[in-house]
Order: structure tokens, then C-alpha cells, then sequence
């Protein structure tokens, strides 16, 4: 099952463009096609200090680009893209029509690479610890 990313990168880069379509879109798409209306957001679990809806969005895209570059020397250069897409999505969200800056967006998306990130690297050091 993971080789299936490493063979398939057009995976991370499809969940790439549509989580930036779904961001940079003037209302909310998901919101249309569950309710008919680009004003709803819908919520899969309620928002704590974070938002769990980016959460969740940020960490399956950067689970598929770490699973996708698994044995890649690039892992650093796509914690920082993972990290850097984050922040600056977010930050776009002050010049878009409907949308605006929150900080609980901004912290569910770091959140959720960096909870990747840190699953990720106990994993390489376990297994390099079981070799």
C-alpha cells in the first residue's frame, strides 16, 4: 500500500490542487455541494483551541506527501513546502472575498503537519533502532 504513493506522486500533487482550489475559492465548494449554499462550512467535529476541519485537511496532505516521498532524500524540502503552504494559504485568506485570517485556522493547519512530521521522523527512528 505505500509503495502505491512512491509509484503515484500525481496523488500528492491532485490533493495539493484541490486542497489549494477548495482554500482559495470565494466561499466554501464543500458547503455548495452538501447544502447548497458557498456561506455553510461544514464541520466534521467541533473546534477546540484549533480548527479541526484544517487539521484534519493538513494532516491527510501531508501524510500522502510523506507516504508519497517515503524514501526520498526530499523529506526536508517538503516538510518546509507542507509548513510554508500552511502559513501562506491562510495569510491569503485576508484578500479573498468571503473568507478571512483566523488563528485557530492557522494553528489547526500547522498542527496538522506537524503531528505528521513528528509521527513520521518516531518512525524512521524506531525502525533505524530495530536494524
Amino acid at each position: 500500500m505505500i509503495s502505491f504513493f512512491t509509484k503515484y506522486k500525481i496523488i500528492f500533487y491532485l490533493s495539493n490542487f484541490i486542497l489549494i482550489l477548495l482554500y482559495l475559492f470565494p466561499g466554501s465548494l464543500i458547503g455548495y455541494f452538501l447544502y447548497g449554499d458557498f456561506k455553510l462550512q461544514p464541520q466534521i467535529t467541533r473546534d477546540y483551541i484549533i480548527s479541526s476541519n484544517h487539521l484534519y485537511a493538513f494532516a491527510i496532505l501531508s501524510l500522502i506527501g510523506f507516504l508519497t516521498y517515503k524514501n526520498s532524500k526530499k523529506i526536508k524540502y517538503l516538510s518546509g513546502y507542507l509548513i510554508a503552504v500552511s502559513i501562506f494559504l491562510e495569510i491569503f485568506h485576508n484578500f479573498i472575498p468571503e473568507r478571512s485570517f483566523e488563528y485557530s485556522d492557522l494553528f489547526g493547519n500547522l498542527a496538522g503537519v506537524i503531528i505528521v512530521i513528528i509521527v513520521f521522523n518516531l518512525l524512521k527512528i524506531y525502525e533505524n533502532s530495530k536494524n
